[in-house]
């Protein structure tokens, strides 16, 4: 099943009381309205004369995942508790899935979930399920939040992923740069490139450049939490078309501002900062309203230059 395939969730259960029913009914809505899961229930097709062994066969052989949905009568007839003429529909469904788990238990614990409503008790889902010893999913409330820890399960994605494994300490004492150019880039405005810059006469092999539009520029790297530093030359391009123009280079991690510089032809800026553990880097480049002469405070200002072209460059931006 590709990540774009929506779910296929058979829902298993007994027709305890009317009031269960109804509540169980009420979750399957939920997860399909809500979530947008493809979710198979018995009380959707009761429009039609069925054979229902067959349609129970047919719909758990095709289901991506089976949610079990505990109370007592179901743990019974599961457990083989129940009379043979009392809930058959339940006994022949659970015979099923027990032969699923025996042909390969790993795949089958997988696939199939034991739910526990609102009101219920971890004591009514069936012994084969170990409800103690294997995960079992308590629904307080039909809400995102409420059925988050299901869902993680049938989309394999958690609320708490596993970060990638960074530099192992005990390895080499010093970690090796990374140019920012070769991470993954998760955003950038369309003015930026990456290519060769000279800045304050010194080439920079593998620099962002922002040689055009008027709105800032930026850059967003996936840091993943693997790196500690990040360091950079920012500048004035020194083949710039105006050079008087002033600079203006903010640094944010996980979205919170670091770092902000201005810079001008003859005067970059080093930066050097603390990145440890922080998920995203995002590096903007712009150019504000007003320009400064570069040859310092005692100098004339210049006047403004609204709607030039930002010259300007992060040279061999790094991470280690």
């Amino acid at each position: 099943m590709s990540e774009h395939e929506v779910p296929r969730v058979f829902f298993s259960y007994s027709h305890d009381t009317q009031e269960h029913k109804d509540h169980v009914r009420k979750f399957a809505t939920f997860l399909r309205s809500r979530i947008g899961l493809e979710v198979v229930l018995d009380q959707w097709h009761d429009n039609i004369r069925i054979d229902w062994s067959l349609w129970v066969a047919r719909h758990l052989k095709a289901a991506d995942f089976i949610v079990v949905v505990a109370s007592p009568r179901y743990r019974e007839r599961a457990d083989g508790d129940a009379p043979p003429d009392e809930g058959r529909g339940a006994q022949y469904e659970t015979a099923m899935i027990r032969d699923k788990l025996t042909k390969d238990h790993r795949e089958g614990t997988r696939r199939v979930l034991p739910v526990v409503l609102p009101g219920g008790s971890i004591d009514d889902i069936p012994a084969f399920l170990a409800p103690y010893s294997t995960t079992r999913f308590e629904i307080d409330e039909f809400t995102d939040e409420g059925v988050a820890e299901l869902l993680a399960a049938i989309t394999g994605r958690g609320k708490h992923p596993m970060p990638p494994r960074g530099r192992w300490l005990g390895g080499s004492p010093e970690p090796q740069p990374v140019h920012a150019n070769a991470l993954t880039w998760t955003g950038s405005s369309s003015g930026v490139r990456r290519e060769a810059a000279w800045i304050d006469g010194v080439r920079y092999e593998d620099s962002i450049v922002l040689r055009s539009g008027t709105a800032p520029g930026f850059v967003e790297v996936d840091l993943g939490g693997r790196y500690q530093r990040f360091s950079t030359t920012a500048g004035v391009l020194d083949d710039a078309a105006d050079p008087f123009q002033v600079g203006r280079f903010r640094v944010l991690l996980d979205g919170k501002p670091r770092s902000e510089h201005e810079v001008a032809i003859g005067k970059p800026a080093a930066i050097d900062l603390d990145v440890t553990g922080a998920l995203k880097l995002r590096l903007e480049m712009s150019r504000p309203g007003v320009s400064a002469s570069p040859f310092g405070s005692a100098a004339v200002v210049v006047t403004r230059r609204r709607g030039r072209p930002p010259e300007l460059a992060l040279g061999d931006p790094t991470v280690a």
